[in-house]
């Protein structure tokens, strides 16, 4: 009995392994079979992704999708033929300021884009040359710059009547005419064309300064234009400009034959206040010059402050001999609100030596043989001028003095509009002696001007 069981046990083990085996099998194919139904769902899946048509973007609709698309393809073209009409790079400006101006020898009148060289360039109309009453304003300006893609600079800047060459250059619409481009790097540049003078701390134009007239140093004291090239760098806050070729002439003439070194150099040294210095030295109509000027300045809040000192002498530019000068002037403006400015200007200018005389203005010819001189009756430069009660005439002082000048400028201006600005203007001119001569032939010793513009600028 006990050798028969354990043999009845084992043959019933043995009778049992294919059944668990089949059971095993059965569960992997089932297994297998929901594997493979899961692998066709999500193929399915994967497949009817990619078929479906791209959803709308951003909330748009498929039509606005299509219309983007449409306005993208359109702004590439333009800006595509933008660039290969020339456009690119391009930057233009304009401004215009009609004045009226009223003088107490002159009286009033509106100045807009009358000249500096008198009707017809034949000086038939004296009140149209240039003078402190007949400056920088009045004008028209058109200014074009561009760069392109290396880095090269143009500018053409178009000035009818008045611009920077006008009066010597008569007729000429041409205030700048230059290019500008890399020697080693954007900081390093070759500089060359007709270029304006870069002296002192005010500009030729009326939208970049304060007030309707200019500073006598301004005025008389510095360069027009010159022509030539010049080496332009900056580095950090330093920028320097030396210069090489004519002043005040487009080109050599028979009275203009010998080129000028010319050079400015600035220092800004921080957010609110700078200062620079400038000079000039050769000759100009065959008399030696020498100028040099240091100008400055403090903007910050409601406050701006500036201001200039000049030195400079022309061989035989006086009455009687050599012309020296000195001169200084400073300007001050405060902002009472956003829009009004109050501005008051102050200027001097010793000008006694040899009888007087400056680079912006020479003693009048009171004979056709021009042996005897006057004083520059508008300007106020010049000699002395004596009332002789004997012969009941003016004449030179004997002594052989020149007038000193000054000028105190009183002013306002309103912005009106992000392109607009009205500006009004008190001067009085005023000289150490008798200068200025009147409607009736007399000299005095001071003039007054009133002024008022309105300075529009795209």
């Amino acid at each position: 009995m006990n050798t028969v069981r354990p043999t009845l046990m084992a043959l019933a083990l043995a009778a049992a392994f294919p059944a668990l085996a089949q059971t095993s099998n059965d569960q992997i194919l089932q297994e297998l079979r929901a594997l493979r139904e899961r692998v066709n769902q999500l193929e399915a899946q994967l497949k009817a992704a990619q078929e479906k048509p791209k959803e709308a973007q951003w909330g748009m609709t498929p039509e606005q999708v299509q219309e983007f698309n449409r306005i993208a393809i359109k702004t590439e073209s333009l800006q595509d033929s933008f660039t290969d009409q020339g456009f690119k790079g391009l930057v233009i400006n304009g401004m215009m300021d009609p004045t009226f101006i009223w003088t107490n020898t002159r009286g009033g009148s509106f100045a807009f884009l009358n000249a500096f060289g008198g009707s017809g360039s034949d000086f038939s109309y004296p009140d149209d040359g240039f003078g402190y009453d007949n400056s920088y304003f009045g004008q028209v300006r058109l200014d074009f710059q561009k760069e392109t893609e290396d880095g090269t600079k143009w500018r053409l800047t178009l000035a009818p009547q008045k611009n920077a060459s006008s009066g010597y250059n008569i007729g000429s619409i041409v205030h700048e005419a230059s290019v500008s481009m890399e020697l080693t790097d954007n900081q390093t540049r070759l500089w060359v064309g007709q270029i304006p003078d870069w002296s002192g701390y005010e500009y030729a134009w009326s939208d970049q300064q304060p007030l309707i007239t200019h500073n006598l140093l301004f005025d008389f004291t510095l360069p027009s234009f010159y022509t030539g090239a010049a080496i332009d760098i900056t580095r950090g806050k330093w920028w320097t400009r030396v210069f090489l070729g004519n002043m005040n002439a487009s080109r050599y003439d028979r009275d203009n034959k010998a080129e000028v070194l010319a050079y400015r150099v600035d220092y800004s040294k921080g957010e609110f206040d700078g200062w620079g210095f400038a000079g000039v030295h050769g000759k100009s109509f065959g008399a030696g010059i020498h100028a040099l000027e240091v100008d400055g300045y403090y903007i910050r809040g409601d406050w701006t402050l500036q201001g200039q000192l000049a030195w400079g002498r022309i061989e035989d530019g006086a009455a009687n001999g050599d012309a020296e000068w000195t001169g200084l002037s400073g300007l001050a403006a405060y902002n009472f609100t956003p829009r009004l400015k109050g501005i008051v200007r102050a200027d001097y200018v010793k000008n006694d030596k040899n009888g007087g005389g400056i680079f912006g203005s020479v003693p009048a010819c009171a004979d056709d043989d021009c042996n005897l001189l006057v004083a520059d009756g508008r300007n106020g430069f010049g000699p002395e001028m004596v009332f002789d009660s004997g012969t009941g005439t003016w004449g030179a002082d004997p002594s052989g003095k020149g007038n000193n000048r000054y000028a105190l400028s009183l002013g306002l201006s309103y912005l009106y509009g992000l392109n607009t600005t009205f500006k009004v203007e008190y001067r009085l001119d005023g000289a150490s002696g008798n200068a200025f001569i009147g409607a009736q032939g007399n000299y005095r010793k001071t003039n007054h001007l009133l002024g008022t513009s309105v300075v529009v600028t795209f």
